[in-house]
């Protein structure tokens, strides 16, 4: 075939300089398109990631609860929480909070605060240790009502103020209806079980985990039928000791979601009692015992 078939009415020059012309302009536009993007890119992230220290209502905790002294971000090596970037279930987001210190008597995570920022109570639990613990550190289940930025500030001993971190995507969950049908909940209310995991060993810190079954109620929920709202009642204090010493107490409020759970540490220096005693916002009391001894670990439910 001739070169001039190539294109009618044009030889093999004008081809190769109207591909050469074809490809300039799709570089161009790539490169445009490129530059939209990763603006856009940046916009986006300045919306799902604002300013921890932008939050009015962070303001507001500061100021109220810690009378305005000064929080340091923590190194991971000494503080870390942990929280999904985007939840699963906004009603039942898993929460850690982990201190990389040793509970010593002469130095020790005196509380741990959990802020919750965006939601209806953003002081949703506050922690409190003793050397007893050996670690301080706690994981639970929270509600989270909409996106926002999720606080550990762990006390020292000291006074001293440390803090980590996390944006959560989540949303809706202080006002999602109960999981499970509101009068089977309450026919379980108070029902308790201690759990320690792994084997037991004198003067070494141990996890227990700690379950009660109770629906937490926000009062923020409207059920589906009357379309009426459920009054609040919830947990609102947890103390927990081994061998009669205090080990752990919880100040929390409905950011626990539904039926509490907690697992924390604890020190058995010999064999005793585990016991948790549970009080609720109707002052209804519960109580759980785990009687523990070296060795592998076991589980009682409390009578």
């Amino acid at each position: 075939m001739p070169k001039a078939a190539l294109l009618p009415g044009i030889g093999e020059r004008g081809t190769v300089s109207r591909m050469r012309l074809c490809v300039d302009r799709l570089i161009r536009t790539s490169i445009v398109s490129l530059v939209v993007l990763a603006g856009a890119g940046t916009a986006v992230a300045q919306v799902i990631m604002p300013d921890p220290e932008a939050s009015e209502n962070w303001q507001k905790v500061k100021k109220g609860v810690f009378d305005g002294r000064a929080i340091v971000p923590a190194s991971a090596d000494m503080l870390e929480l942990e929280a999904p970037i985007r939840a699963e279930d906004a009603a039942v987001v898993p929460i850690a909070i982990r201190t990389r210190i040793p509970q010593r008597s002469d130095r020790y995570v005196k509380k741990l605060y959990l802020v919750i920022d965006k939601n209806p109570s953003p002081v949703g639990a506050i922690f409190e240790f003793t050397p007893q613990a050996g670690i301080a550190e706690i994981e639970t289940r929270v509600r989270i009502e909409e996106y926002t930025h999720v606080r550990a500030i762990a006390e020292f001993n000291d006074g001293k103020l440390y803090s980590a971190t996390r944006y959560v995507k989540a949303s809706g969950g202080c006002s999602a209806p109960a999981g499970k049908d509101l009068q089977e909940a309450m026919a379980r209310l108070g029902k308790t079980r201690f759990r320690v995991e792994g084997d037991v060993k004198y003067g070494s810190p141990a996890l227990a985990q700690l379950m009660v079954s109770h629906p937490n109620l926000s009062g923020l929920a409207r059920d589906q039928v009357t379309h009426l709202y459920e009054p609040a009642y919830y947990v609102r204090r947890i103390d927990v000791t081994y061998a009669g010493k205090p080990v752990m107490t919880a100040d929390v409020d409905f950011t626990i979601s539904e039926n509490p759970n907690l697992r924390f540490y604890f020190v058995p220096e010999r064999d005793g009692e585990l016991r948790a005693e549970i009080v609720d916002t109707k002052d209804k009391r519960f109580e759980s015992l785990l009687r523990v001894t070296a060795g592998p670990a076991s589980v009682r439910a409390a009578p």
